[in-house]
């Protein structure tokens, strides 16, 4: 039965109802479910949408209802399928079951989907013991569909066509179920269920493995830009980006007391190296859950706070939401709740230097009680952000059937916990009078999250051209996620040794790399490892080799040193990219596509970026001793100039050049070159 109701077309099928709402421009909001009602949860939809006219109809077996340049059609076998303002197909149920058009007297000719005895339906409601269902959503495919987005997922590809994809964080695995395709659409998949996608050549299949309804919301546009901006409209935008976020930050694993952190600082002051931020590592406290810094190691706070601040550099500390079961906090915590349960076992959900329980951040009486404790232990002795890891959360087990938390069972919520994560301290912070300068470094995210500052990074990555190769991707599709705020360790995390060669190639290309991604950031756990200090307290964690620019060779620290100040002399460009991604949801780093999106080509291209409106970066991803030529593509719209040389390339033509460890290949539009060509210098 098709009707309409409050401005939404409707279908009813036995228990199940089906509602298409209109949500922002061009757009709509799908929910189907078998219970009396939705259950009334906006997960990523948080932001208020403008009212838009639109027009339903219903006649003939079908109905249909358009949003501007979106409209939607169902039919009366509950088919649904999308359409842009040209009438062509976006998006179309995958329906496979048969019509009795001989005892119905349907007329066969209507029939929108496969008249087929295979008794697939495109949406699907399996009962799970005890209730609730297992959801799944199906779509035909288009063999030239080419799919970008989705999150951060440890791979060197960033088109996910083929591609099949656990909805579910684990350590540097960050699920950001947002999609945008070259045919014209924008999808999220708006449940924060545990699940996965494929996007198969034959099917596209959403899967939720519990859930109480299927919710999707789907955005058409004629470019990129208008898909993602309608998004982040929707979905929220990043705040405005500090000045303090547009230089260089340093971090290591892990500066162990107060004077090394300030030996770092004055190191970099001596040596003349810009820095903007310096970050203070895990267990820095006695026990998990203490939410305070070891008072052996780290003895005045208060003083290294303003010392740091009076040569202008802020200061971060890493937090982490498990709390040691012997810890002063764990008795209270978990007697009101605070904490993540298990349906069956031992209550501990992580071993690491003790056995620790999860904070349930989705309980808001849970993040009230730690940010009083980082308010008091960190804010008011002078620490400026806050550095959220282990956000996923990173179980022990990822038995993701195994946890509970307040707002229901982890397979029904779980993905949502990194967002109530940022958004303890985002709303702490505003409160505490800091609404334009709020940054969150945190391991993972989901659709959301970055309106609540989240600048999300890459996690615990190995140090690998691999590795490097996949992080230019997964920066990519983060952006296209709707995750402008995205950094990586500079050298990845794992495995370095500074005086290896073929380490110290390595953190280079890594670091020019970095001089064009939206934060700056070093970091590392560097072999060897060092001694701990003591046996008890933050004295007990062992620490890696130095991460300082001077640590891997001359060689290194000239090359480094050049594009610390190209970073010095880009920040105004940066402030301008960062108010756009502010303003309207641009991703700060993007695939070519997303400026060039009428050159064919530039949907082929995956090894290349726009660093802002204007830069075109050539990141070096293998090693001199596996390729010493790189190819470049110079996308049509626009002539460039090379940064380095001033010679002219132009738009639509290919370039083969050499990769000389001193230069990471830069290109600039040939209108902005005479306003950008001070900025390179720092690198001639």
């Amino acid at each position: 039965m098709l009707y309409e109701k409050d401005r939404c077309l409707c279908f009813r099928n036995g228990k199940e109802v089906l509602e298409i709402r209109p949500w922002g421009r061009n757009s709509f909001r799908v929910r189907a479910t078998k219970y009396p009602k939705f259950n009334g949860n906006k997960n990523a939809l948080t932001e208020e949408i403008e009212e838009n006219q639109t027009k339903i109809t219903i006649e003939d077996g079908y109905g249909q209802i358009t949003n501007g340049l979106l409209t939607a059609k169902i039919d009366e076998f509950s088919n649904l399928c999308f359409y842009n303002e040209k009438g062509e197909v976006l998006l179309k149920g995958y329906q496979r079951n048969r019509v009795d058009t001989m005892n119905t007297g349907v007329d066969a000719s209507k029939i929108s989907h496969f008249n087929s005895a295979l008794n697939i339906d495109s949406r699907e409601f399996k009962s799970n013991i005890g209730g609730d269902y297992e959801i799944r959503m199906r779509f035909e495919t288009r063999n030239d569909e080419k799919i970008f987005g989705m999150g951060q997922y440890q791979q060197d590809f960033l088109d996910l066509k083929n591609a099949k994809l656990e909805l579910a964080h684990r350590n540097s695995q960050a699920s950001v179920p947002f999609m945008l395709s070259n045919i014209g659409y924008g999808f999220l998949w708006n449940t924060p269920a545990i699940g996965d996608v494929s996007f198969a050549k034959n099917i596209t299949e959403w899967h939720a493995i519990s859930a109480k309804e299927v919710d999707f919301w789907i955005t058409a546009g004629d470019n990129p830009a208008q898909i993602e901006e309608q998004y982040s409209d929707a979905t929220g935008k990043v705040p405005m980006m500090p000045d303090y976020g547009l230089g260089y930050w340093q971090c290591k694993l892990r500066y162990r007391t107060q004077e090394e952190v300030l030996n770092a600082a004055h190191e970099f002051k001596k040596r003349e190296l810009p820095i903007d931020v310096i970050v203070i590592d895990y267990f820095h406290w006695t026990k998990s859950g203490e939410y305070k810094f070891d008072k052996t190691y780290w003895p005045d706070v208060e003083k290294m706070t303003k010392e740091l601040h009076e040569m202008g550099i802020k200061v971060m500390v890493s937090v982490w939401p498990t709390v040691d079961e012997t810890s002063s906090h764990y008795k209270e915590m978990n007697e009101h709740g605070y904490l993540v349960e298990v349906e069956r076992g031992v209550p501990i959900t992580m071993n690491f230097l003790g056995n620790n329980g999860f904070v349930d951040f989705t309980n808001p009486e849970a993040r009230q009680y730690v940010w009083r404790l980082l308010k008091k232990n960190y804010l008011d002795k002078g620490v400026d952000l806050f550095w959220l890891d282990e956000a996923e959360p990173e179980y022990s087990v990822y038995d993701f059937d195994n946890y509970r938390y307040y707002e229901g069972s982890n397979l029904q919520v779980g993905n949502i916990y990194p967002v109530k994560y940022s958004q303890m301290v985002y709303e702490g912070m505003k409160k505490f009078g800091k609404s334009d300068d709020i940054v969150n470094l945190v391991r993972s995210a989901w659709a959301g999250s970055q309106k609540y500052g989240a600048l999300v990074w890459s996690g615990d990555i190995d140090s690998s051209f691999q590795s490097l190769r996949n992080q230019v991707a997964i920066g990519l599709n983060m952006g296209i996620a709707g995750i402008p705020w995205w950094t990586t360790d500079i050298g990845g995390f794992h495995g370095g040794v500074n005086d290896d060669p073929n380490f110290q190639e390595l953190v280079t290309r890594w670091f020019q790399f970095a001089t064009f991604c939206p934060v700056m950031r070093m970091h590392g756990d560097r072999e060897p490892h060092t001694s701990p200090l003591s046996n008890v307290g933050g004295g007990k964690m062992p620490s890696g080799g130095p991460t300082e620019p001077w640590s891997y060779g001359d060689d290194a620290l000239g090359i480094m040193t050049k594009y610390m100040n190209l970073r010095v002399n880009l920040k105004s460009y940066i402030k301008k990219t960062m108010a756009s991604a502010h303003e309207k949801g641009t991703p700060i780093i993007r695939p070519i596509f997303y400026d060039f999106y009428k050159d064919k080509k530039a949907w082929d291209i995956e090894d290349q970026y726009m660093f802002g409106d204007d830069i075109l970066v050539i990141p070096i991803l293998f090693s001199s001793k596996d390729r010493i030529k790189r190819q470049i593509y110079f996308p049509k719209g626009t002539n460039w100039i090379d940064s380095k040389t001033g010679s002219l390339l132009k738009g639509g033509t290919t370039l083969i050049v050499n990769t000389e460890i001193e230069t990471i290949p830069t290109y600039i539009r040939e209108n902005k070159f005479n306003e950008l060509k001070e900025a390179f210098e720092a690198i001639q």
